[in-house]
């Protein structure tokens, strides 16, 4: 099995660093402009990058269609409506973490894959971690947020299964699709559960399109991007575990930066979901490497 090189590690570390730094902007856009709206912005904007590589695959439109539904419109509309209602952002960085045991999940009932006792102990850490920090009266407060961020962790887990059927599809070229076609179906979600768009739009600080550019660029283009190209490099096991990562990045700026109070009880929730997510792809690594 291909082994990480050291630059490649080091890129690794610094997608996760733009995922974790990246739910400040994005709090930071959602308050000023609504979720929905936001989103249907980042998808336009990357669409119209990302144009010049699109490409028509036959027989793989149906996957690429599901992937980018779920994947893309639904899963990133819900956290960012999650974060929008959310007091603090290192909850939601952790609780995004759940696609990992969700994924794991789907694998069981889609793919048939049999589980075993470490993996297990992994989703039951994960998803009791949630519930501890759910049942903070810092986080209570905002449990449709919190639904929201675990509803976009699940649809992001089932389009990662169609994302599987697509490895002839390049980075920039799945990303294109996403953009196509999630911008139009989240424009919709806007229209239907939002109002004072062009508003909101209007009024919007630099601070917000700053946001936005971030979120396009950095967290799109980049990060995502650069996932995509070290998968396609290197098994999904050896790359993601270190995307635990992520929400430690994402804690550690939202206190530096927003000033969160983590609780005790956040803390130990946190602690116990982190270590579930470490526990399931450390354990799919060890079944990649050995066979067994």
């Amino acid at each position: 099995m291909l082994v990480l090189t050291r630059r490649d590690l080091a890129f690794l570390i610094l997608i996760n660093l733009i995922w974790g730094l990246n739910y400040i902007p994005s709090k930071i856009g959602v308050s000023q402009v609504p979720p929905l709206i936001f989103t249907t912005l980042r998808f336009t904007c990357l669409a119209l990058i990302l144009a010049p590589f699109i490409r028509w695959h036959r027989g793989k439109m149906g996957p690429l269609l599901v992937a980018a539904v779920f994947a893309g419109g639904l899963h990133f509309s819900l956290l960012l409506v999650g974060l929008g209602m959310a007091d603090t952002v290192s909850t939601v960085a952790i609780a995004s973490q759940l696609g990992v045991p969700f994924a794991t999940l789907m694998s069981i009932v889609v793919l048939g894959e049999v589980v075993r006792w470490r993996r297990w102990l992994g989703i039951l850490l994960a998803f009791t971690g949630v519930m501890v920090m759910g049942l903070d009266p810092a986080v209570f407060r905002f449990w449709q947020g919190l639904a929201c961020v675990l509803l976009s962790a699940l649809f992001g887990s089932l389009g990662l299964m169609a994302i599987k059927r697509l490895d002839e599809i390049r980075p920039l070229e799945l990303q294109a699709w996403f953009a196509l076609i999630s911008a139009p179906l989240v424009l919709i979600f806007s229209l239907i559960f939002e109002s004072h768009q062009l508003t909101a739009i209007h009024d919007a600080a630099w601070t917000a399109w700053g946001a936005l550019a971030f979120n396009v660029l950095g967290a799109s283009l980049l990060a995502h991007t650069g996932y995509f190209y070290l998968v396609h490099r290197y098994p999904v096991t050896s790359v993601s575990p270190l995307t635990v990562l992520s929400p430690l990045f994402g804690v550690f700026f939202a206190v530096t930066l927003l000033g969160d109070h983590l609780t005790a009880r956040i803390i130990a929730g946190g602690a116990m979901t982190l270590t579930g997510v470490f526990i399931i792809a450390l354990r799919e690594k060890q079944i990649a490497d050995t066979g067994s």
